[in-house]
C-alpha cells in the first residue's frame, strides 16, 4: 500500500515538474489575476483535466484511442494554433500597475478554455501520461490500483494550486511588474517553441 502511494506520487511529481506550456500557463494566471481566487478557474480545469488524463491512461482508453492516426494528427493542428493564439495573448500582455487600464487579465471562461488547450490537446503530454503512468499502473490490482491512481491525481491538484499561488507572490514582491512583464516574453516565446516543435512532429 505504502509503495503504490510513494511511486503514484514520485511518478506524477516527475512529469508535472518540468517547464511546460501547462505550467507556465497556470503561474502566469496566478501573477496576473488581481486576487488567487479569481485563478481558481485554471487551477481547477488544469487539475480536472490531468485528472481525466490519468483515468483514461490508468484504465486503458487513452491506449485504444490515440491508436488513430487522424486523432494525432488533429489533436497536433489544434494545439499549435492555439499555443500561436496564446502566445500572442501573453506578449501582448502589460502587468504593469502604470499601463494598469490598458491590461485586463484573463476571464474565468477565458482561463478555462485555455487550460483545457494546454492539457488536452498537447499530444506530447498525452502520451507521456498514457506511456509512463498507464504502463505504470499495470503492476497493480484492486485497492493498490486504487491508491496508486488517487496519489497520482493528488499530486496534479496540490502542484497547480501551489504554481498559481506562488504567481500571485510573485507579483506581490514585484510591484512594478517588471518581472511579470519579462515573465510574459518568456511565456510566449516558449509558447511559440513548443508549436513550432509540434509542427515539426506533424511534418514528420
Amino acid at each position: 500500500m505504502i509503495a503504490a502511494i510513494t511511486h503514484g506520487f514520485l511518478l506524477a511529481l516527475g512529469l508535472i515538474l518540468p517547464l511546460g506550456v501547462q505550467n507556465v500557463f497556470v503561474f502566469n494566471q496566478g501573477a496576473l489575476q488581481k486576487h488567487y481566487y479569481k485563478a481558481l478557474p485554471v487551477v481547477i480545469t488544469a487539475s480536472l483535466c490531468d485528472t481525466a488524463l490519468i483515468l483514461l491512461a490508468i484504465t486503458g482508453v487513452s491506449v485504444i484511442v490515440l491508436q488513430f492516426a487522424w486523432l494525432k494528427t488533429m489533436l497536433l493542428i489544434f494545439g499549435i494554433a492555439f499555443l500561436l493564439y496564446m502566445g500572442w495573448v501573453s506578449w501582448k500582455s502589460i502587468p504593469s500597475p502604470v499601463k494598469h487600464d490598458d491590461f485586463s487579465p484573463l476571464s474565468a471562461k477565458k482561463q478555462v478554455m485555455f487550460a483545457m488547450s494546454v492539457s488536452l490537446l498537447n499530444p506530447h503530454a498525452i502520451l507521456d501520461t498514457v506511456g509512463v503512468i498507464g504502463t505504470s499502473s499495470l503492476q497493480y490490482s484492486g485497492v493498490e490500483k486504487v491508491i496508486f491512481t488517487i496519489a497520482c491525481i493528488t499530486v496534479s491538484w496540490c502542484w497547480f494550486a501551489s504554481l498559481a499561488f506562488a504567481g500571485k507572490m510573485t507579483s506581490r514582491l514585484d510591484q512594478s511588474g517588471k518581472t511579470l512583464y519579462i515573465l510574459n516574453k518568456v511565456s510566449a516565446l516558449f509558447m511559440w517553441g513548443m508549436a513550432v516543435y509540434m509542427a515539426f512532429s506533424l511534418v514528420n
